[in-house]
């Protein structure tokens, strides 16, 4: 609860809310552009980490059954990571989702962890089903810009640090899958707030 820009103000991109002073609209506008550069940056970084454990992983992975059920063929997109033969020799389709805990704060109260969960629960029912009738799994992999993770998100890490485990000598590279990820997350939360100070300070 740290200020960070003078005054509020209108958001300058959507036009349909207050640009806080403490920042909070700068991290779930999905109009501004480091929403998507956070995103993206996180998936990146769990690339990274997969590749540095030896399993194999494609980044925007064209598949031809992701989409909207509500919406149809029309809103077909590629998976946000694609891990080879990772469950019973099926390829799993990761779908990352970033989400701001504080959305919603005034009527539901907080409980920490309870924005990433309920977002997972979101994908999982817009995805899921799509992927099992493709022979693929889906996992879901939801965190919260505070830092949490859901269930499915640390089961998936979990697995890929008894990996890095397997395969790793040194004490130091055995704790590097959650520290790593968590740093991307925050990094990426960094960028949308600074990317808003040079339109305050002109």
């Amino acid at each position: 609860m740290i200020p960070m820009y003078p005054e509020d103000e209108t958001c300058p991109i959507c036009r349909k809310a207050c640009m806080d002073k403490y920042g909070e609209h700068a991290l779930h506008c999905k109009e501004l552009p480091g929403f998507k550069y956070r995103h993206d940056w996180v998936r990146d970084v769990l690339w990274d980490i997969l590749r540095r454990a030896g399993i194999s992983a494609k980044k925007e992975a064209p598949v031809n059954f992701l989409t909207d059920p509500m919406e149809g063929r029309s809103t077909l997109r590629p998976a946000d990571l694609l891990v080879f033969g990772w469950a019973r020799g099926k390829h799993a389709c990761v779908d990352l989702t970033g989400v701001s805990p504080l959305v919603g704060l005034r009527e539901n109260g907080f409980v920490a962890g309870q924005a990433a969960r309920k977002a997972e629960s979101k994908k999982v029912d817009k995805h899921a089903k799509a992927c099992a009738e493709n022979q693929h799994v889906f996992v879901p992999f939801a965190f919260d810009t505070f830092g949490s993770l859901a269930p499915e998100a640390i089961q998936f890490l979990t697995r890929v640090q008894r990996v890095v485990h397997n395969n790793c000598s040194t004490p130091r590279g055995r704790d590097f899958v959650f520290g790593r990820l968590g740093f991307a997350i925050q990094k990426g939360v960094a960028a949308q707030l600074v990317a808003r100070l040079p339109h305050i300070l002109m």
